[in-house]
């Protein structure tokens, strides 16, 4: 099983240029997109994905969407506060708990309850990063073609080639 990765959201929004221009156009736009991005790259993880939020109602709200946690902290209490009380219960439960903040409080608070914790900065190269059977299927073509001297743009070069011909060999070859 894996780790149970715990995400403090409005500090992944508020330290992302992208994540930072939805939310001057709309605060619900930024966290949508920043939940729908989870759901996508953690869609066949095996571990809990709990995104957390400070709220303001009376009682902390936690809502799933599909195989995401979102939980919105009540009035008062902070987002740290609550992924800290997560990464103890995943302890107590012998869970390994992931998190992503840049709140040096609280990566202290979670490394003391023997999580990892990984910068924001991680989280959205994480997020962003092509699936690694893509990465490894393009970095190999990108091998094989500096290895045979293969230019991607060869087709070009050959119909330059083909303009350049007389018209009677131009009738004589077929095309492919």
């Amino acid at each position: 099983m894996g780790y149970d990765i715990l995400v403090d959201g409005y500090n992944v929004i508020k330290n992302n240029e992208m994540y930072r221009q939805l939310e001057l156009k709309r605060l619900a736009l930024a966290r949508e997109t920043l939940i729908r991005n989870l759901k996508n790259r953690y869609l066949h993880y095996d571990g809990r994905v709990t995104v957390v939020f400070d709220g303001s109602d009376k009682r902390e709200q936690v809502t799933h969407e599909e195989h995401i946690c979102v939980i919105y902290t009540r009035y008062g209490e902070t987002a740290d506060s609550v992924i800290v009380r997560l990464a103890a219960e995943a302890r107590a439960a012998g869970r390994k708990v992931m998190m992503y903040s840049d709140d040096a409080e609280v990566k202290e608070a979670v490394t003391e309850q023997g999580g990892k914790s990984h910068s924001t900065g991680t989280l959205t190269n994480h997020l962003s990063a092509p699936p690694r059977d893509l990465a490894r299927r393009v970095a190999h073509r990108q091998k094989v073609r500096r290895m045979y001297g293969l230019d991607p743009h060869w087709k070009y070069i050959e119909d330059d080639e083909e303009e350049n011909r007389s018209p009677q060999r131009k009738k004589k070859k077929k095309r492919r």
